[in-house]
Order: structure tokens, then sequence, then C-alpha cells
């Protein structure tokens, strides 16, 4: 299956589509009663009416949610393959972005870090660019706008702007206007909303917002270990790509170099900046997801024993199916 995936063959668009829905079995299998889809923070509500909550029944927010998340993977494919961070253009990036999408049964559900994985993947493309455009200031501003956007969806999101500051490190020399541009752009979408805010003269209400803020990084997590041995197939890919990159690392090009290590930083602020939720669920851990493919996708470009890496994404696959149902 990963030779297939190899080529970018058009073929590999029927077969993505296919695997998408055979992944999501499980969830058409037992279909819940009944499904919530939060499109918005409630801040933004009185910016935005759209009242997205019981517009699908539960049959088509799964079938709904299965076409974002191809869309978002071959989006997401396009702009690995753009970027060369791959020995070679291929459909691995997809595929690995499908099969990371459907760890969890509350990943195959709309839920608003789905929506923003839009904005992330939109977002990781101009980061990519920042190394390669003489000036970057419209560049990061956007970005800035891209994030404030994504915190109007789900509000953990502006953890993104730590992002624009990194990468701006790893990729930029420093010019200050380019730091500030970032968060100009981020203030500026709030402007307006506090502008809104204060014609609905509930101004207060707006102060309300940054309240997550304040939060302090909890220090006791109750986790239940068995819901998460299926991260044990991605632990074991994951070590074995990075043993690769390392080895490979200093004979790459230096925006490949970078590229990687913005996208470890991507992943470890998207993990971490789910206290900015007070009643997180685990669908947030979809925004790791973009980054954690591209080094899924890295180690099985760059595999050379066939049976073995065939052998090891056969049994990821099934792990995940065997969790999924049991």
């Amino acid at each position: 299956m990963i030779n297939q995936f190899r080529k970018l063959n058009p073929v590999n668009l029927i077969l993505l589509l296919a695997y998408t829905f055979v992944m999501r079995i499980v969830i058409f299998y037992e279909t819940p009663a009944h499904l919530n889809f939060d499109f918005l923070e409630p801040f933004a509500r009185l910016l935005i009416s759209i009242d997205l909550e019981n517009a699908f029944s539960a049959s088509a927010n799964i079938f709904f949610a299965a076409i974002l998340v191809f869309i978002q993977a071959l989006i997401f494919n396009r702009i690995i393959n753009n970027h060369n961070l791959l020995t070679k253009p291929s459909f691995l990036p997809a595929l690995m972005y499908i099969t990371g999408a459907s760890l969890f049964l509350p990943f195959m559900i709309l839920t608003p870090a789905l929506v923003c994985n839009f904005f992330l993947i939109w977002i990781i493309d101009k980061f990519l660019k920042l190394s390669k455009s003489p000036n970057a200031i419209t560049t990061v501003f956007d970005i800035g706008m891209i994030i404030a956007i994504g915190t109007l969806i789900y509000f953990p999101f502006m953890a993104m702007l730590l992002m624009i500051f990194l990468s701006l490190l790893l990729f930029r020399s420093f010019n200050w206007r380019e730091w500030v541009a970032g968060l100009i752009g981020f203030l500026t979408v709030f402007f307006f909303l506090a502008v809104f805010y204060y014609w609905k003269d509930n101004l207060n209400s707006f102060y309300q917002i940054w309240k997550p803020l304040g939060n302090k990084f909890p220090s006791v997590f109750k986790i239940n270990y068995n819901d998460y041995l299926v991260l044990i197939p991605v632990a074991v890919i994951i070590i074995l790509a990075s043993l690769q990159l390392r080895e490979n690392f200093f004979r790459s090009f230096i925006s490949t170099r970078k590229g990687f290590q913005m996208l470890f930083f991507m992943f470890l602020v998207s993990a971490v900046c789910f206290y900015l939720k007070p009643n997180f669920r685990i669908w947030h851990f979809l925004l790791c997801v973009p980054p954690g493919a591209v080094l899924l996708a890295y180690y099985f470009s760059n595999a050379k024993k066939r049976w073995f890496y065939e052998t090891l994404f056969l049994l990821f696959v099934v792990s995940v199916q065997y969790f999924l149902f049991v």
C-alpha cells in the first residue's frame, strides 16, 4: 500500500477517498443518536450569527467530517510536495493525514478543531514561504489575521501566535516590523470585534474573552491509558522517522531542515494549548495531525526495506481499527 502512494498516480485520489471512509467505518457502524457542532466560540456568535449546532443529523455530521478530512488531506499533500519536504512528491502526506485524523472516534465528527485545520494547513504553507520572500511583512500580517479568524472558531488556536515568532527566528533575520506585523494582523480582527461589542453596549463581555489566558497549566491529568494504546505504533513510527531524519539532517537543504524544525514546534504548541479551553475535548489534538503527518510521511518516503515498512503500516492501520472497535 505504501508503495502505491509513493507515486503521484491519479488513481490514488480514488483510493484515498475510499480509504477515508474505510478508516471511519466504525462510526458509521455505531452512529451516535445525536451530535452537536459548535461552529463558533460563544464570544463570536454576536458578530456572526450562524447556528449550525443542530443543522446536521448524526450521519450527515460524520459524512461531512470525512469529506472535510479528505479535502484537507489533498491540500496538505500539495503544500508538502510544493515545498519539497520529502525526498520526492507523493501521496504519502495525504495518506498519513487521513490516518492521523482517524485515530480516535472524536476525531471523526465535525468539530471546531477540524475546521481550524484548514487555517493551520494554510499557515504552514505561509510559514514555509517566509524564507523565499524578500519582504515578509505582508505574509506575516496575513498569518496574524488567519490566526485571529481561527480563534473566533476555536479559542486555543490563538496559541499559533507563538509560531509566528518561532518561525521568524527560524526563517528570517530579525526585523522588528515583521514581528509587529503578525500582532497587528491578529489585533485588527479583534479590534473590529471590540467595536462591535461596544456598539452593542456589551464591552464588559469583550474583556471576558481573555480570561482563559490566565488559566494555569494543569499539574494533574486524569488519563485512561487503555484509550491511548493506539498511539504506541504512532510513537514507534515517529521514533524511526526521527532517527532517519537525524541521519539525513545535514544532507538536506537548509529550508527543509528549518521546515521540519518549524513543524516540530507547531506540534508541541498544538498539543499543549489545550489548557486554554476549560472544557476541552480529545478532538483538540486534531491540531497535532498536520505537523505529525509530515514526520510519518517522511519515514515511509525514505524507508528502504519494503517488507518492513509495508508490514509496519498494516499493523498501524489494524491497531487503529482494533482499538476503535474495542
